[in-house]
């Protein structure tokens, strides 16, 4: 799990930067405040100005631990740019990715412990979750939908901080994925995301600082894919 400055200023939406490196469609940046997805999460989206006009950053891909920014037509870039990242995309990101904690802590709780198999999360209001859930009633699953809303409703804040990667190992439910665990960061920690009473888990992404800032969710569709795994989907309404 790398140190994003996204992570440590989540109100830094404008920012001054210059070009490092170019090739058609794409430029590394020398600072950027995009969170470059992963783990489920869609990637930030931007509008970068350059000496010659304008430019859509659509997404960001990590080579060889580089963070290529992606643009919307095949030009090369050099030297000072402006980055406006979308506010209302990442807006919708945090909540979507807020809410999935708060059913995750759900399930985690009501379905004895159930581990998340895997999830997205998109840009359009939209994400699902996967569970390790081979024995449960969907109708159960369909009914968080009111205890999603009321912990929405309660305005519960969303602390992030940093704990040793031995705890996050050995603490149970701080890792909730059956499959993958988050890695540390180079100074050997992993990024905690806490909210409220309700939930504490690992977690690279972007969230809301208080719950209250999300709009509604809605469970939708509730899906068996394979023996074990339920899809549940949800929308921000």
């Amino acid at each position: 799990m790398a140190h994003y400055l996204c992570h440590e200023q989540p109100d830094l939406l404008e920012f001054g930067t210059t070009v490092l490196d170019t090739r058609p469609g794409a430029v590394v940046l020398a600072r950027s405040a995009l969170h470059p997805g992963g783990g489920g999460q869609v990637s930030d989206a931007a509008t970068l100005t350059h000496a010659a006009g304008t430019a859509r950053i659509t997404g960001v891909a990590a080579e060889g631990g580089v963070l290529w920014h992606l643009l919307d037509e095949p030009v090369e870039l050099h030297g000072d740019v402006h980055v406006a990242i979308d506010a209302a995309r990442r807006s919708t990101v945090a909540q979507l990715h807020t809410a999935t904690h708060i059913l995750n802590a759900l399930v985690y709780q009501r379905f004895a412990g159930a581990l998340v198999t895997g999830a997205q999360i998109n840009a359009d209001g939209t994400a699902r979750m996967d569970f390790d859930l081979p024995e449960a009633d969907n109708d159960a699953l369909r009914a968080l939908d009111e205890p999603v809303n009321e912990a929405i409703r309660r305005a519960l804040d969303v602390r992030i901080y940093y704990v040793d990667a031995v705890e996050a190992r050995t603490t149970q439910g701080l890792i909730r994925s059956l499959s993958v665990a988050p890695p540390p960061t180079s100074d050997g920690r992993v990024r905690i995301v806490e909210i409220g009473d309700l939930d504490r888990q690992a977690c690279g992404g972007t969230h809301l600082s208080n719950t209250a800032q999300s709009r509604p969710i809605r469970i939708g569709k509730i899906e068996n894919k394979g023996r074990r795994n339920r899809r549940v989907r949800i929308e921000l309404v």
